[in-house]
């Protein structure tokens, strides 16, 4: 059963790693369909680049061995701005193909924090 968890864990982690990481670049250059959504959703092109920062930074806080309470703040960080890009495609009324990208990294966020548990450096 444990070394089944490691798997999770990682296709997880990989997984949300990849979108955070690729979904961080996008924002912090500030591609034009990045900055037409967020002016779509009524935020500030500047947010773009706190994001895309925070998210790799994110990134590394998960990857790299040990500190579980700096882990334990990038995977609150990812679910409050997953859940929070779902809440304001709902407040504009956007379609379902607008909620995939953030559904899913929040679904892989929880996945992999949940199963974060069966990493092999981890601190007891």
């Amino acid at each position: 059963m444990t070394k089944r968890n490691k798997i999770f864990y990682w296709i997880a982690t990989l997984w949300l790693s990849l979108g955070m990481v690729s979904t961080g670049i996008v924002q912090i250059i500030k591609m034009k369909e990045e900055a037409d959504m967020m002016a779509h959703l009524g935020y500030p092109l500047y947010f773009l680049t706190i994001l895309g920062i925070w998210k790799i930074l994110g990134v590394v806080a998960v990857l790299i061995p040990k500190f579980p309470l700096l882990k334990e703040w990038a995977y609150a960080g990812f679910f409050f701005a997953m859940s929070g890009a779902v809440f304001s495609h709902l407040a504009v009324g956007d379609g379902a193909k607008d909620f995939f990208g953030p559904v899913l990294l929040l679904i892989l966020t929880v996945l992999s924090w949940y199963f974060k548990r069966y990493r092999v450096d981890r601190v007891a």
